[in-house]
Protein backbone atom coordinates (compact mmCIF):
# COMPACT_ATOMS: atom_id res chain seq x y z
CA UNK A 1 0.00 0.00 0.00
CA UNK A 2 2.66 1.88 0.41
CA UNK A 3 3.81 2.07 -2.93
CA UNK A 4 -0.07 3.53 -4.06
CA UNK A 5 0.14 5.86 -1.00
CA UNK A 6 3.62 7.34 -2.87
CA UNK A 7 1.45 8.23 -5.88
CA UNK A 8 -0.94 9.89 -4.16
CA UNK A 9 0.86 11.84 -1.89
CA UNK A 10 2.14 15.70 -2.40
CA UNK A 11 5.41 16.39 -2.58
CA UNK A 12 6.08 20.32 -2.85
CA UNK A 13 8.77 20.55 -4.17
CA UNK A 14 7.47 18.38 -7.20
CA UNK A 15 4.70 20.14 -7.32
CA UNK A 16 6.36 23.46 -7.89
CA UNK A 17 8.53 21.72 -10.45
CA UNK A 18 5.80 20.18 -11.90
CA UNK A 19 3.41 23.84 -12.38
CA UNK A 20 7.28 25.65 -13.32
CA UNK A 21 7.56 22.71 -16.34
CA UNK A 22 3.58 23.26 -17.08
CA UNK A 23 4.14 27.15 -17.82
CA UNK A 24 7.43 26.89 -19.80
CA UNK A 25 5.50 24.95 -21.86
CA UNK A 26 2.80 26.87 -22.10
CA UNK A 27 5.13 29.71 -23.16
CA UNK A 28 6.84 28.04 -25.82
CA UNK A 29 3.44 26.41 -26.94
CA UNK A 30 2.20 30.71 -27.07
CA UNK A 31 5.28 31.55 -28.55
CA UNK A 32 5.72 28.95 -31.10
CA UNK A 33 2.27 27.49 -32.42
CA UNK A 34 -0.30 29.60 -31.00
CA UNK A 35 0.98 33.12 -32.05
CA UNK A 36 1.55 31.41 -35.76
CA UNK A 37 -1.85 30.03 -35.74
CA UNK A 38 -3.19 33.52 -34.95
CA UNK A 39 -1.46 34.64 -37.75
CA UNK A 40 -2.70 32.35 -40.23
CA UNK A 41 -6.02 32.41 -39.28
CA UNK A 42 -5.75 36.70 -39.34
CA UNK A 43 -4.92 36.64 -42.66
CA UNK A 44 -7.31 34.10 -43.73
CA UNK A 45 -9.63 36.35 -42.48
CA UNK A 46 -8.14 39.41 -44.44
CA UNK A 47 -8.05 37.33 -47.54
CA UNK A 48 -11.74 36.34 -47.26
CA UNK A 49 -13.12 40.25 -45.90
CA UNK A 50 -10.98 41.33 -49.12
CA UNK A 51 -12.66 38.58 -51.26
CA UNK A 52 -16.16 39.28 -50.27
CA UNK A 53 -15.35 43.23 -50.93
CA UNK A 54 -14.16 42.38 -54.38
CA UNK A 55 -17.31 40.59 -55.38
CA UNK A 56 -19.67 42.85 -53.54
CA UNK A 57 -17.98 45.34 -55.63
CA UNK A 58 -18.01 42.99 -58.79
CA UNK A 59 -21.73 42.12 -57.89
CA UNK A 60 -22.46 46.17 -57.74
CA UNK A 61 -21.01 46.55 -61.02
CA UNK A 62 -22.35 43.97 -63.34
CA UNK A 63 -26.06 45.28 -61.72
CA UNK A 64 -24.86 48.34 -62.90
CA UNK A 65 -23.67 46.93 -66.37
CA UNK A 66 -26.89 44.98 -66.42
CA UNK A 67 -29.34 48.19 -66.35
CA UNK A 68 -27.06 49.77 -68.90
CA UNK A 69 -27.96 46.79 -71.11
CA UNK A 70 -31.24 46.80 -70.20
CA UNK A 71 -32.05 50.89 -71.36
CA UNK A 72 -29.55 50.34 -73.88
CA UNK A 73 -32.02 47.39 -75.36
CA UNK A 74 -34.98 49.55 -74.85
CA UNK A 75 -33.78 52.57 -76.36
CA UNK A 76 -32.66 50.01 -79.74
CA UNK A 77 -35.97 48.79 -79.39
CA UNK A 78 -38.10 52.04 -79.23
CA UNK A 79 -35.56 53.42 -81.87
CA UNK A 80 -36.75 50.41 -84.15
CA UNK A 81 -39.86 50.93 -83.68
CA UNK A 82 -39.96 54.16 -84.55
CA UNK A 83 -37.51 53.76 -87.75
CA UNK A 84 -40.68 50.92 -88.71
CA UNK A 85 -43.21 53.91 -88.36
CA UNK A 86 -41.09 56.03 -90.91
CA UNK A 87 -40.58 53.72 -93.03
CA UNK A 88 -44.70 52.47 -93.02
CA UNK A 89 -45.42 56.28 -93.33
CA UNK A 90 -42.98 56.75 -96.42
CA UNK A 91 -44.02 54.05 -98.21
CA UNK A 92 -47.94 55.05 -97.19
CA UNK A 93 -47.20 58.28 -99.21
CA UNK A 94 -45.17 56.73 -101.68
CA UNK A 95 -47.51 54.64 -103.08
CA UNK A 96 -50.26 57.19 -102.47
CA UNK A 97 -48.14 59.26 -104.62
CA UNK A 98 -47.41 56.33 -107.41
CA UNK A 99 -51.22 55.88 -107.66
CA UNK A 100 -51.73 59.56 -107.96
CA UNK A 101 -49.73 59.98 -110.59
CA UNK A 102 -51.32 56.58 -112.42
CA UNK A 103 -54.73 57.98 -112.29
CA UNK A 104 -53.01 60.97 -113.53
CA UNK A 105 -51.25 59.42 -116.66
CA UNK A 106 -54.69 57.35 -116.93
CA UNK A 107 -56.89 60.61 -117.22
CA UNK A 108 -54.45 62.06 -119.61
CA UNK A 109 -54.27 59.20 -121.80
CA UNK A 110 -58.12 59.06 -122.27
CA UNK A 111 -58.30 63.04 -122.75
CA UNK A 112 -56.06 62.45 -125.86
CA UNK A 113 -57.58 59.23 -126.99
CA UNK A 114 -61.16 61.32 -126.81
CA UNK A 115 -59.33 64.32 -128.08
CA UNK A 116 -57.95 61.86 -131.18
CA UNK A 117 -61.14 60.42 -131.71
CA UNK A 118 -63.08 63.79 -131.72
CA UNK A 119 -60.63 64.79 -133.93
CA UNK A 120 -60.66 61.87 -136.62
CA UNK A 121 -64.68 62.14 -135.99
CA UNK A 122 -64.66 65.49 -137.06
CA UNK A 123 -62.32 64.79 -139.96
CA UNK A 124 -64.29 62.09 -141.06
CA UNK A 125 -67.52 63.94 -141.15
CA UNK A 126 -65.90 66.62 -142.97
CA UNK A 127 -64.61 64.17 -145.23
CA UNK A 128 -68.04 62.86 -145.79
CA UNK A 129 -69.78 66.18 -146.23
CA UNK A 130 -66.85 67.23 -149.39
CA UNK A 131 -67.58 63.89 -150.44
CA UNK A 132 -71.62 64.74 -150.64
CA UNK A 133 -70.75 68.24 -151.66
CA UNK A 134 -68.92 66.76 -154.67
CA UNK A 135 -71.75 64.06 -155.07
CA UNK A 136 -74.97 67.22 -154.51
CA UNK A 137 -72.17 69.52 -157.09
CA UNK A 138 -72.38 66.33 -159.84
CA UNK A 139 -76.50 65.81 -159.46
CA UNK A 140 -76.56 69.24 -159.88
CA UNK A 141 -74.57 70.01 -162.92
CA UNK A 142 -76.53 66.76 -164.10
CA UNK A 143 -79.70 68.75 -163.75
CA UNK A 144 -78.61 71.85 -165.13
CA UNK A 145 -77.22 70.03 -168.17
CA UNK A 146 -80.59 68.53 -168.93
CA UNK A 147 -83.91 68.98 -168.44
CA UNK A 148 -85.06 66.90 -165.33
CA UNK A 149 -88.26 64.01 -165.77
CA UNK A 150 -89.73 62.77 -162.86
CA UNK A 151 -87.85 59.31 -164.19
CA UNK A 152 -84.12 61.11 -164.31
CA UNK A 153 -84.84 62.74 -161.10
CA UNK A 154 -86.12 59.31 -159.51
CA UNK A 155 -82.63 57.79 -160.82
CA UNK A 156 -80.66 60.68 -159.97
CA UNK A 157 -81.90 59.87 -156.22
CA UNK A 158 -80.98 56.32 -156.58
CA UNK A 159 -77.68 57.01 -157.38
CA UNK A 160 -76.91 59.29 -155.22
CA UNK A 161 -78.48 56.73 -152.34
CA UNK A 162 -75.62 54.48 -154.54
CA UNK A 163 -72.84 56.57 -153.85
CA UNK A 164 -73.65 57.42 -150.08
CA UNK A 165 -74.23 53.87 -149.54
CA UNK A 166 -70.51 53.36 -149.69
CA UNK A 167 -69.70 55.10 -146.18
CA UNK A 168 -71.58 52.34 -143.88
CA UNK A 169 -69.87 53.77 -140.70
CA UNK A 170 -71.48 57.12 -140.89
CA UNK A 171 -74.81 55.74 -142.60
CA UNK A 172 -76.23 52.67 -140.97
CA UNK A 173 -77.90 50.16 -143.20
CA UNK A 174 -81.21 51.31 -141.88
CA UNK A 175 -80.68 54.41 -143.59
CA UNK A 176 -80.38 52.63 -147.30
CA UNK A 177 -83.52 50.73 -146.28
CA UNK A 178 -85.93 53.63 -146.20
CA UNK A 179 -88.80 54.06 -148.64
CA UNK A 180 -87.44 55.62 -151.57
CA UNK A 181 -89.49 59.14 -151.79
CA UNK A 182 -90.29 61.16 -154.87
CA UNK A 183 -89.17 64.29 -154.36
CA UNK A 184 -91.62 66.84 -156.17
CA UNK A 185 -89.92 67.98 -159.43
CA UNK A 186 -88.60 71.23 -159.97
Amino acid sequence: MQLYQALITLDGWTFLAQICNLMIQLVIFKKLLLNPVKKVIAERKAKADSQIADAEKLRTEAEAMKAEYEQNLQNARTEANQIVAAAQKTAAARSEELLGEARAQAAALKQKAEADIAQERKKAVNEVKDEIGGMAMEIASKVVEREIKEADHQDLIDEFIKNVSGFPALFPPALSALPKQRLPSL
